[in-house]
């Protein structure tokens, strides 16, 4: 393992650093937006406009990669990225945070496609695996990290901002130096929703649902932090708790997830996803209640992307998998822009509380789903089932993609010594 990782340390350390700026922006839009007055649809608004432009970006990125290469692409996106976090301690109204917010989710999502092609590149049959879990450790524990470092200012003034910016900056140079030589980019031709639909109904929905839940822990839930008055420390603490969760319970479920029907699974983890929010709107702030809570819905929530992309493998051929990457990061993408209207609109109407209320109607939706599509058609065998592999939503295509890479690596690699020995 630290052979592996020896090759790809330095992008490893880029991205982590890139994950701390984007989780520290993410976390101090909800509070200094309440310190600036803006409202809870504002808000919502600012953080639907990040995951627009992270989808657009990852349509369009390629493009730009094939006609003026990594390098030029990843180096203009990164200042793009410092000068838009420097901009939104200067630039106080909610209409020039909406601008900046498409602009850095549109930025992100590029540097993660270039980045992501440097380390798929890196990769082999055999290395593809550990390398993309390497990832979607240093991605989580970036977003971890940055919690921490919400406490070293206050958040009405620019420090906080600076922080982030900084670092994103200083992610350039391990990735730009090390990234050698430049890979060639490749993408296959993604495939139909209609035909992503028929495939899997039930993954289709449940990752619509799904980028609703992650768009509103991602950005919403320093906006519930703010609205119920809780501390900046205890803000960060509630976010830390959600990433934490999503990266300690990944294990367990992906080893389910490797043993049982997967409906099942993804009926329970939604199940225990309900139960939780819903706890979250009866009982009231109190923080040690919203660390497990947090704990638990992260924990959900996160490896339920994996579980939706493993689970959409079980019906294509092992020729689809790659074509469909795309697809799935569309929905996804699409439920992310419209969950946080949603959420501000629930908070708007009933409070605080609607930020659990919708994250436990979205949960009890997939369930509901699920349980109806379970009388459909008949479940795959589980040992007629690809194995399962982490995979962040804050991914993009091209993580998708090696994942899919690797899915069709292993089939392959299962159907050749299932075959008889030849005589």
């Amino acid at each position: 393992m630290f052979k592996v990782l020896g090759g790809v340390w330095a992008l490893l350390l880029g991205m982590t650093l890139i994950m701390i700026g984007n989780g520290m922006q993410a976390t101090l839009m909800g509070v200094r937006g309440g310190i600036e007055g803006f409202g809870t649809l504002q808000l919502s608004l600012i953080t639907s406009a990040y995951f627009l432009g992270f989808l657009v970006g990852s349509r369009t990125t390629p493009d730009l990669i094939r006609r003026v290469g990594h390098v030029r692409v990843f180096a203009a996106l990164g200042s793009f990225i410092s000068a838009g976090l420097i901009a939104f301690p200067v630039l106080t109204d909610p209409y020039s945070w909406t601008v900046i917010r498409v602009i850095l989710g549109f930025c992100l999502s590029g540097v993660y496609v270039t980045a992501e092609s440097w380390l798929n590149n890196a990769a082999d049959n055999t290395t593809r695996g550990k390398i993309l879990s390497a990832y979607m450790i240093a991605q989580t524990s970036g977003m971890i990290a940055a919690q921490g470092l919400m406490n070293l200012g206050d958040a009405s003034g620019f420090f906080l901002f600076v922080i982030p910016s900084i670092l994103v900056s200083l992610s350039f140079a391990p990735i730009l130096l090390s990234a050698t030589p430049t890979p060639a980019f490749e993408t296959d031709k993604p495939m139909t929703l209609l035909r992503l639909y028929h495939s899997s109904p039930l993954a289709f929905v449940a990752m619509l649902l799904l980028g609703g839940v992650f768009a509103a822990q991602f950005g919403m839930a320093s906006v519930y932090g703010a609205e119920a008055g809780l501390s900046v420390a205890q803000i960060s603490g509630f976010i830390a708790a959600i990433f934490t969760g999503s990266m300690v319970l990944q294990v367990p479920i992906g080893w389910l997830s490797d043993r049982m029907d997967r409906r099942w699974l993804i009926l329970g983890v939604s199940l225990v996803g309900a139960l939780s929010t819903g706890v979250g709107a009866f009982l009231g702030v109190d923080f040690r209640t919203l660390l497990v809570l947090g704990f638990i819905m992260g924990g959900m929530a996160l490896p339920l992307y994996s579980l939706l992309i493993a689970y959409t493998n079980d019906f294509l051929e092992v020729e689809d998998m790659a074509a469909a990457s795309g697809g799935l990061v569309f929905v996804y993408g699409v439920g992310a822009i419209f969950g946080p209207l949603a959420v501000g609109q629930m908070m708007d109407m009933i409070g605080p509380e609607g930020f659990w209320v919708f994250l436990s109607a979205t949960f009890a939706a997939t369930v509901l789903y699920a349980g109806w599509r379970m009388t459909r058609r008949p479940s795959v065998p589980v040992d007629e089932t690809g194995a399962y592999l982490g995979v962040t939503p804050t991914a993009s295509p091209v993580a998708v993609a090696a994942a899919q890479d690797w899915y069709v690596e292993t089939a392959e690699s299962e159907e050749a010594d299932q075959d008889p020995p030849r005589t």
